[in-house]
């Protein structure tokens, strides 16, 4: 007589499929409280603005204003700080972080392309060189870097800004890897057809490299966005280039205990950031799933 097998109620299939599904809940859950976290600051901030001061600290405290108001507002637009304004330190932060994306972009694509395509003398001895700066952090040579500037006679100008920051070695890295990538043959037809190298960078290269240039320039304008020691030890007196991280910092210390000013400022300072991430979020979807599929 046979032996009889029993056969389970639930496939192995079943099971890995049911496995998979309860894992994808627990992500989607995560994710969520994740995202919850890390918005809900910029969420508290937008009603706060609008609250006078007694109310910002009544406890129980409300999550949106019983007496709202535009008094934090009308301080911040009228505040004289250090001989200047919230809108005009808007105005030159908006100026330097461009300077400070384009050029970065400028300078960076054209040294990873260097590195790429181009065969040159010590080159694996300057990709070297070139690397070292990314396990240096930035505050062990900023005082070395401020002399620099010092002798340079950049204090207290726009360049100081964003011109020693324009060469930077991950992105140099960045954009290397991502020229290493694209077919020769392209670049090779471009030559026969009479191509200089300047032509193929230009007319080629860069078309092809608008994802990577997205993402990089972002992350390049978020930080001149919201740098806040260096234009400190480099901007001292020229009033006309005091970044809004020194007019929040002015702000926070002239308005001491009334955060509400502070925060109305900061709200404002958040409509740069934001339309720019709204612009550009796509591109910067497919720039992650690019390295990503790398």
């Amino acid at each position: 007589m046979e032996n009889v097998i029993n056969i389970p109620k639930y496939s192995y299939h079943k099971r890995a499929k049911r496995r998979k599904k309860t894992i994808k809940i627990l992500l989607t859950i995560t994710a969520i409280i994740v995202a919850f976290v890390v918005i809900f600051p910029v969420l508290w901030i937008i009603p706060a603005a609008f609250k006078p001061k007694n109310e910002l600290f009544s406890i129980p405290n409300t999550f949106f204003p019983v007496n709202g108001t535009l008094e934090n507002f009308t301080k911040v637009f009228n505040a004289d700080i250090n001989g200047t304004t919230l809108l005009k330190s808007i105005g030159a932060t908006l100026l330097v972080a461009t300077l400070a994306t384009f050029t970065s972009l400028f300078v960076n694509m054209l040294t990873g392309y260097a590195l790429a395509r181009i065969n040159f003398k010590r080159k694996k001895l300057i990709w070297i060189f070139l690397l070292f700066p990314m396990f240096i952090p930035g505050i062990t040579i900023m005082l070395t870097s401020i002399k620099v500037v010092y002798a340079l006679n950049m204090i207290d100008t726009i360049f100081v800004l964003f011109v020693p920051g324009m060469a930077n070695s991950y992105q140099i890295f960045f954009f290397r890897q991502f020229y290493l990538n694209i077919p020769s043959n392209i670049e090779e037809a471009a030559v026969i057809d009479g191509c200089s190298r300047f032509k193929i960078f230009f007319k080629i290269i860069i078309p092809m490299s608008i994802t990577p240039m997205v993402v990089i320039g972002v992350g390049t304008f978020m930080g001149a966005w919201n740098n806040f020691v260096w234009p400190t030890l480099t901007i001292t007196e020229n009033d006309n280039l005091i970044q809004i991280m020194q007019i929040i910092r002015t702000l926070n210390t002239t308005y001491k205990g009334d955060y509400g000013v502070v925060i109305a400022a900061t709200l404002i300072t958040l409509v740069v950031p934001i339309a720019v991430l709204t612009i550009f979020q796509k591109k910067i979807v497919e720039g992650i799933a690019l390295s990503g599929g790398k």
